[in-house]
């Protein structure tokens, strides 16, 4: 029998026969005994069955051409087919009418075309929820401000950054200790975001205390196969924070430096001092109460340690040191008479505008003071220095719903652009703004790879520092004697306590108000030479 039907009943009839299925499955099945009047009713029942299939399948090819055409952006671009009329039997389709379907399409008129092309470009321009947010707290000053441009460039309007800087690594550590339980933290607290700074001298305690998450299945990721194998030993530790070869991946560099010393050029023209090369001349007599220096158990004894010869990761000081613990209690004793000022926070201040001659820290800190600054040197002493690694760590979320609501996000676990966010940070590119000097330090590949060369324009329009840093990185006869600080076990680090307050209960050096009559005068000192500065521009 031949069913004439409407062009959109004639599309829903095709949908619902080629979905169509046997009439036993309408009737019951062919295998209980019937009679023919049974039969033939159970047919006819089937048939009004199918009738009601075919009604609702019109319905629904309506309804999902509405939708396609309103909803699928491929369609704001292709011209909607055009249906021939034909008739089709119960049990078979015209092919040939279908091809002619496919093949016959109506031409869309220039207004149509710019229309449909505009509602598409529209499209394109609005937020969704494919846009795909990262949150990242970073330490101010360590990333540079192009690395936001640049990504935000190469990602598109389908990433949504969202940025967060912190003072300092301590109160980003601060901030990621916070007990969840103590009210909500809200969506920009640093236990929200995606990745944080932190510094590698926290990356063991960060462990232990369960405040950050390993990195998991990051060995096909392009970036970890480009990381270098120091680095990669180095950040590998167990849950105990220890390293260890067949340790997790906790963290992931993103810049380093050096300890260094700095010391004012002209102080010494002008009293005619030997220049400043390793740890050995802050020994020397003439600079006695002119030194200035982080407040940092670790670097303090490690520079009596390298001044001895021996390693920052010295895990026994009888053992390993010559004349034991006795011989460096003694030249940690006569280094803390020749160091006016431990403070770090303020040994840059002592340095700028004090008596001090001499300080000694960070890279990071020293190189934009020094800049600032006229006749200042920056070296790193040539018998080596601790190294400190800037990283990318995933904050630990707890696994309570609830816990995971109260920080305001991170439900279910880092953005999938992390890895997109850390190879970038990684690719050679990225390390220009270390080799101009825009941001202290090097890039993660700088530490055994060949750096990425200056042009020459630029290298003669900026400044130039003395120093025997080379785009930030020691030479690499200095470099080989660097050493990061490692993890040290529990009764190493109580003799190094023990050590320290050994030596100032001998030596009570400066006394605490003296130390503040100190700070307080480098602040008058300071703001002083400020207002002179502006009094003096108005003047002119």
């Amino acid at each position: 029998v031949v069913v004439s039907l409407s062009p959109l009943r004639r599309m829903a009839t095709a949908a619902s026969l080629s979905l169509k299925p046997p009439a036993t499955f309408f009737c019951g099945g062919g295998n209980r005994p019937s009679s023919a009047g049974i039969s033939v009713a159970r047919f006819c029942q089937g048939e009004r069955f199918h009738e009601s299939i075919v009604r609702l399948s019109a319905s629904t090819v309506l309804f999902i051409g509405l939708s396609l055409r309103v909803c699928s952006p491929a369609s704001a671009r292709l011209p909607p087919p055009v249906i021939v009329s034909h008739s089709v039997t119960e049990n078979e389709i015209d092919s040939e009418a279908v091809a002619g379907e496919e093949e016959n399409h109506v031409a869309l008129n220039e207004d149509e075309e710019r229309r449909l092309e505009a509602d598409f470009e529209a499209y394109k321009a609005k937020v969704y929820s494919l846009t795909v947010p990262l949150k990242i707290v970073a330490l101010r000053g360590s990333v540079p401000p192009s690395w936001i441009k640049e990504f935000i460039s190469a990602q598109g309007k389908r990433v949504r950054l969202k940025t967060r800087f912190r003072a300092n690594l301590e109160e980003i550590f601060n901030d990621l200790s916070k007990p969840s339980g103590k009210g909500k933290k809200g969506s920009d607290s640093t236990a929200a975001a995606d990745m944080i700074s932190i510094g590698d001298s926290w990356l063991s305690f960060a462990i232990k205390e369960k405040l950050i998450e390993p990195m998991k299945g990051i060995e096909d990721q392009d970036w970890y196969k480009s990381l270098s194998d120091k680095w990669k030993i180095y950040l590998r530790r167990n849950y105990a924070g220890e390293k260890a070869p067949d340790g997790e991946t906790w963290a992931v560099p993103y810049r380093w430096g050096s300890m260094v010393i700095a010391y004012k050029k002209s102080k010494f023209q002008q009293y005619k001092l030997a220049p400043i090369e390793d740890w050995e001349d802050l020994w020397r007599p003439e600079l006695a109460g002119r030194i200035s220096m982080v407040n940092s158990p670790r670097e303090v004894v490690g520079a009596v340690l390298k001044y001895m010869g021996a390693s920052y990761n010295t895990t026994d000081l009888d053992s390993q040191v010559a004349g034991g613990k006795i011989a460096v209690e003694e030249n940690l004793a006569s280094l803390m008479k020749q160091i006016r000022l431990f403070d770090s926070n303020n040994y840059l201040k002592a340095f700028n505008v004090g008596d001090v001659w001499v300080t000694v820290g960070w890279s990071s800190d020293v190189i934009p003071v020094a800049k600032r600054m006229s006749n200042v040197t920056v070296i790193v002493p040539k018998s080596g220095a601790t190294l400190w690694a800037d990283l990318w760590a995933i904050p630990a979320v707890p696994d309570s719903g609830k816990d995971a609501e109260k920080i305001g996000g991170r439900v279910r676990g880092p953005s999938p652009l992390i890895h997109q966010w850390i190879e970038f940070c990684l690719q050679p590119a990225r390390s220009l703004p270390f080799t101009r000097e825009v941001i202290p330090g090097a890039s993660p590949s700088a530490l055994d790879g060949p750096l990425v060369e200056e042009p020459e324009e630029a290298k003669k329009s900026r400044a130039k520092l003395d120093t025997n840093l080379v785009s930030g990185v020691p030479l690499p006869e200095i470099l080989s004697k660097c050493e990061f600080l490692e993890p040290l076990p529990a009764a190493s680090l109580v003799e190094y306590r023990l050590l320290i307050d050994s030596v100032k209960k001998q030596s009570q050096g400066t006394g605490l108000v003296e130390k503040l009559q100190d700070i307080v005068s480098f602040w008058v000192r300071g703001f002083r030479t400020k207002l002179h500065s502006q009094m003096k521009q108005k003047n002119t």
